[in-house]
């Protein structure tokens, strides 16, 4: 049976499923206020504590909460999307903050060598780390942990997975196309700097908002404390499941080199490399697609806007950071390469990471790659000059320092 190719036309004048109609509608019925004190309250609430710990955070909340309360093009139920979200990570942050009360211990808890993947969204970055956890030598962070790092205080059996799951079932039948494109299931393995949302600090909110004086404020701040905030998170969870080492990645680290080294100085880095273009076409798609949900009209121009710029960032900091990787444990991975020898790929990783590459971790990632062929979900079918109303040359252009540096192939549009 041949992969099911998806294609979305309906990107600018979106023609809503009865589940979508009825999820708006759900938003409709119950408004939300994106207040710091009506988020602090429910979290309060949940997690049954009042301690959040130092208050440096509640500035960081509040800008998130009034750009999206400000924006009179979010839906209701986008709203309540974010109240929920912002909800979580503060409930997350006071267990965070018990806990660590009660076990100081756990931050002398050593995070030694992890394994770091680092690269565009959408250039195999996910697949590649989801590809190294399966050896089970390696710690990693599933999605369903990464929600809720901390088991609630006397839920038995602990729920938090089969919360994870229900969020994925309702996410396949209310947007597929970004099921398809970026699977949430509960086992997925998630980026680490999700653990730095409960200290209000990433890049993360960009993906599910319109929220440029946001990425301003981020971009303007030096994020080294947020990331020593991720350390302790892992920490957290090293004490709870323990492993040797450590498999991580985020695209946020392309700009963020000097703190992530900072932190975890004995890392390995695998940076990995895609045609810009086919990187700014698959991420416009799938946050285009899902603004028809958080937005009540979805602006394709406005994302191809800013996250044509958005990526040229993250890439202009990486290139002038570019000597801050450590010589001798960072590796380039070529997306057409990677695609093309996985097992290959993944031996010259082991071998910068030096980490022998077992027979038992062989098999360990052969399975991985067998029960996950690519487009499994589906093959998304893009087409930027319909869509975008794009030239693909033109998204190219801001990018020919990247490509120069790095010999990237150029992709067929």
């Amino acid at each position: 049976m041949g992969t099911e190719r998806i294609r979305i036309d309906d990107l600018r004048t979106p023609e809503l499923s009865k589940i979508q109609q009825m999820a708006l509608a759900y938003g409709e019925s119950r408004p939300v206020s994106l207040t710091i004190d009506a988020v602090l309250r429910a979290a309060v609430e949940r997690a049954g504590l009042d301690d959040f710990g130092a208050d440096d955070f509640r500035e960081r909340l509040e800008l998130w909460l009034d750009e999206m309360d400000r924006d009179e093009e979010r839906t209701a139920l986008g709203r309540m999307s974010w109240f929920e979200e912002c909800v979580r990570h503060s409930a997350n942050r006071l267990r965070q903050h018990e806990l660590l009360r009660q076990h100081p211990e756990i931050r002398d808890i050593p995070i030694e060598r992890p394994i770091i993947v680092v690269g565009l969204p959408r250039s195999g970055t996910t697949h590649l780390v989801n590809l190294l956890a399966a050896d089970s030598r390696l710690r990693s962070m599933p999605l369903w942990e990464s929600y809720e790092p901390i088991p609630v205080p006397g839920e038995e059996p602990d729920g938090r997975w089969d919360r994870c799951n229900v969020a994925w079932e309702g996410m396949k039948v209310t947007v597929p196309a970004v099921a398809a494109m970026h699977p949430m299931y509960p086992d997925h393995v998630h980026e680490e700097n999700q653990l730095m949302m409960a200290d209000f600090s990433s890049y993360n909110a960009e993906w599910t908002n319109r929220c440029p004086a946001w990425r301003d404020h981020y971009l303007a701040h030096d994020q080294t404390a947020h990331y020593t905030y991720l350390k302790t998170g892992l920490q957290i969870l090293q004490w709870y499941r323990p492993r040797e080492r450590w498999v991580l990645k985020s695209p946020q680290h392309l700009e963020q080199l000097g703190p992530l080294l900072a932190t975890f100085p004995d890392a390995t880095i695998i940076v990995t490399h895609r045609d810009p273009v086919a990187v700014v076409q698959s991420t416009i798609t799938m946050l285009t697609y899902a603004a028809r949900l958080a937005y009540r009209s979805t602006k394709p121009e406005w994302y191809l806007a800013y996250w044509t710029d958005r990526l040229e960032r993250l890439l202009t900091s990486s290139v002038r950071d570019r000597g801050l990787l450590p010589t001798g444990r960072t590796h380039d991975v070529l997306f057409h390469e990677f695609m093309a020898d996985e097992m290959g790929t993944i031996e010259r990783i082991y071998e910068v990471a030096d980490l022998p590459f077992t027979d038992a971790a062989r098999a360990e990632l052969a399975a991985y790659i067998a029960d996950h062929p690519r487009g499994r979900d589906g093959q998304m079918v893009y087409d930027l000059r319909a869509d975008f109303d794009a030239d693909p040359a033109d998204v190219r252009a801001p990018f020919g320092f990247y490509q120069e540096r790095f010999a990237i192939r150029q992709e067929v549009f």
